[in-house]
């Protein structure tokens, strides 16, 4: 079962208010009918639920065609429905969109908004917020950003192109520069430097940490202003490791402000959406493979 289509593949039902429907592949197993099938496979969804869902047509076979009560049950059969999804707090932060083309959409996302569906959250993601505010069901995320870090990100709405600018962050030929609000590094340094270390995920699967060994991660540390007890900083990694830039400054003894995970991962006491981490993802720069052209894409949020 998953939140969306395989890339390639035909979808039967239509995107619904920017979540795709999900499917599921029957076992190799017997049932006297595929709604009996269901109600076992889904025990907080009821029967009369499924007919419901059934008789609006919201329940169908690979080739789009409706599932009935009556439907029998066909191992490897693979069914289309739409999963009914609880209230989800809604994320007050707007996202803005600084340009499309027939190619791509560049977003500027706000702090506390996910990328993709994950967990608790659905509609509050910024792909599902697009795809329903802009009616672009062929929409992916080309890279991703923290829940937590705001700024630039860009997708593809163009499956024939998708895979040319998916390669620019494959072989990382693209400029990132992000911002941070932190206090001073300790210890005397001349800036810029570049911080190297070997990060593998910790015992806590959500977070990483470093250990003795080849680095894996590099970050560029260079400090645009100081503003008393705080710096804000400008971040330029060359590798794209999960919270590189936040491990980073915490190891360097500076944790990024507001940062729940690191140096220490706090207990989870839900969002506090008065005090953001103060990361942004400030711009991308990259040589559009398509037509040669040198492209920046920047935010135009601040860190405060």
């Amino acid at each position: 079962m998953g939140w969306q289509a395989e890339a390639n593949s035909f979808v039967p039902l239509p995107i619904r208010d920017g979540v795709a429907p999900s499917y599921l592949w029957l076992p190799d197993e017997r049932w006297p009918s595929l709604l009996a099938f269901l109600v076992a496979r889904f025990p907080a969804v009821t029967e009369s639920d499924w007919r419901e869902r059934m008789a609006r047509g919201e329940v169908v076979d690979g080739r789009g065609d409706p599932v009935t009560p009556a439907t029998p049950f066909r191992k490897q059969m693979r069914i289309w429905y739409y999963r009914e999804l609880p209230p989800e707090t809604p994320i007050p932060f707007e996202e803005q969109v600084l340009h499309m083309d027939e190619h791509l959409l560049i977003v500027d996302k706000p702090h506390f908004l996910p990328m993709i569906p994950t967990g608790r959250f659905v509609k509050e993601t910024l792909l599902v917020r697009l795809k329903h505010k802009l009616g672009l069901p062929d929409l992916v995320p080309i890279h991703r950003l923290d829940r937590e870090t705001a700024g630039v990100v860009i997708f593809s709405h163009n499956r024939a192109t998708r895979g040319t600018y998916q390669s620019m962050f494959q072989k990382r030929s693209m400029q990132k520069t992000y911002e941070a609000l932190a206090a001073p590094i300790p210890g005397r340094r001349d800036y810029p430097f570049t911080y190297r270390s070997r990060m593998v995920d910790a015992d806590q699967f959500f977070i990483m940490r470093e250990e003795v060994g080849e680095p894996n991660s590099e970050t560029v540390v260079d400090v645009i202003e100081e503003r008393g007890d705080i710096n804000l900083y400008r971040l330029q990694p060359h590798t794209g490791r999960k919270h590189q830039l936040r491990l980073h400054m915490a190891s360097l003894g500076a944790p990024i402000l507001n940062d729940a995970f690191y140096p220490v991962a706090l207990p989870c006491k839900g969002d506090d959406f008065r005090h953001p981490l103060q990361l942004l993802a400030r711009s991308i720069t990259f040589t559009d493979p398509l037509s040669g052209a040198e492209r920046t894409f920047t935010s135009t949020r601040t860190l405060e």
